[in-house]
């Protein structure tokens, strides 16, 4: 396999998901987003991962500063992993993505979808 055909933060990856797929075993279906996120901060800890929730990121516009965004949670300041409970990921949630990435200069998101009794997420890359 090539470098370039490679997944991104492949074993990090599947330690997400797998801690979100616990989670959402445990809880099951039906919570508010923010339940699975605190949920998912403890899973992730518990197998040895930084996780930072609700990190202000400074954003810039022609050299001033214009505001602050804040995604859900960066885990070992590699991944940005956004849980939601939504119908289905759409092009706003993929583009919230891509922002965030471009911000905070990270290469990996995930979307984590708890809205159903099995785990949907969705790799951004930037």
């Amino acid at each position: 396999m090539s470098q370039a055909s490679e997944l991104i933060h492949k074993d990090l990856s599947e330690s997400i998901i797998g801690a979100a797929m616990t989670v959402l075993n445990a809880l099951k279906p039906g919570l508010d987003e923010k339940l699975y996120e605190r949920a998912l901060v403890i899973e992730l800890r518990k197998r040895g991962h930084e996780v930072n929730a609700q990190r202000p990121y400074e954003v810039h516009y022609d050299g001033q500063l214009i505001g602050t965004l804040v995604p859900d949670l960066v885990v070992d300041e590699l991944v940005i992993a956004d849980p939601k409970v939504v119908t289905a990921f759409n092009d706003t949630h993929q583009a919230q993505m891509i922002g965030y990435l471009n911000i905070t200069g990270l290469k990996l998101a995930l979307l984590l979808n708890f809205k159903n009794a099995r785990l949907e997420w969705k790799r951004i890359v930037r």
